[in-house]
């Protein structure tokens, strides 16, 4: 067994002090503590939650996405972390309607490891087969969802001091930084960078599974376009934001989503890009504003908040900007909705 002085840094820990863990496996820890006990749409809201319009225009998308593909007569309709199933139980009540035959040929597959979680989505949506991961999603074109999916996985932090790079690590609440190599780009003194190798491994995984066997995927994320640096390590506690490093487990720890790196691991598996798009373009396209207006005129008591939600998922003030839009997909495939020029 190694001891102290095998650890980077002598992070090993002693009888009277934990061993340090560096910043992504704390975070995956922390997380799959909070998310075994906590039911976490007491600590935040995700658009599906907002307004029924969102679920109901990435269903309607992926019938168009469907007919893209050849009108498959059997496709797998995946969503990876899918809360409480609100996403898509407004996506198949859309398409039941306006898309019949992508409903019969839709096959409803989630992506989710919480046992908890798995028995909210049951609730909403009775015809899902759960899976813990892609590996096991059956062969064939799929189409998959991921709403605030990537934001939760865990990152590397590195810092750019005087004299070279340092690692964060974390132990008794607070950082530990450890000399490193560094992110592998270069960046001014006194920044912090960070990577998700598991974002960046997972989006990989599922570029080579659509140029495998065909197929889209539509990732919705808050984050940057381009690759940048800063600290975006947060976490939610009771609904507010909160140290990230006290008592793991009891709160939602979340980072940006870089997106340039994620279209470079799509398409260094030779998957097509389309994007990113800001949230609030890519819903406008999609039709937001008209249905929102249909859902008001026949709602009229509800109409005020019918907007207000609309606005909440669009507004650049909002989360119309921070949010991003990235449609991955198998190599020629013409430009999905929402991805027009």
């Amino acid at each position: 067994m190694p001891n102290s002085q095998d650890m980077p840094g002598g992070l090993g820990g002693t009888a009277s002090s934990p061993p340090a863990l560096r910043l992504d496996d704390f975070m995956a820890r922390a997380n799959a503590a909070y998310y075994a006990r906590h039911d976490p749409f007491k600590d935040f809201t995700t658009s599906p939650e907002i307004a029924q319009v969102f679920g109901e225009l990435l269903g309607a998308w992926a019938a168009v996405v469907w007919r893209l593909m050849g009108a498959p007569a059997r496709v797998a309709l995946v969503e990876a972390g899918p809360g409480r199933g609100t996403l898509m139980q407004d996506a198949l009540r859309c398409v039941s309607r306006v898309a019949p035959g992508f409903a019969a040929a839709a096959e409803v597959h989630f992506v989710e490891t919480s046992r908890r979680m798995r028995a909210e989505q049951a609730s909403r949506v009775s015809r899902a087969v759960w899976h813990d991961s892609l590996e096991s999603l059956p062969n064939g074109p799929c189409i998959l969802l991921a709403n605030e999916f990537l934001d939760a996985l865990p990152i590397r932090q590195f810092v750019r001091g005087a004299g070279g790079w340092a690692e964060r690590f974390v132990r008794d609440g607070a950082f530990v930084e450890v000399a490193s190599d560094g992110p592998g780009r270069e960046a001014p003194v006194g920044s912090v960078v960070e990577i998700s190798d598991l974002a960046r491994t997972w989006v990989g995984d599922l570029a080579r599974r659509l140029v495998a066997h065909g197929g889209a995927a539509l990732i919705v994320d808050y984050g940057t376009a381009e690759s940048s640096c800063g600290d975006s390590f947060q976490a939610l506690r009771g609904g507010k934001p909160a140290d990230p490093l006290v008592d793991p487990g009891s709160a939602d720890l979340t980072a940006h989503v870089d997106f340039a790196a994620a279209a470079g691991a799509a398409r260094a598996a030779g998957a097509a890009v389309f994007g990113p798009v800001t949230q609030g373009d890519f819903l406008g396209r999609l039709g937001l504003w008209e249905r929102t207006s249909t859902l008001a005129a026949a709602n009229p008591g509800r109409a005020g908040d019918l907007r207000a939600a609309a606005l909440r998922l669009a507004a650049p003030e909002r989360m119309g900007c921070l949010f991003k839009v990235l449609c991955v997909s198998q190599p020629g495939f013409a430009p999905p909705p929402g991805f027009e020029a």
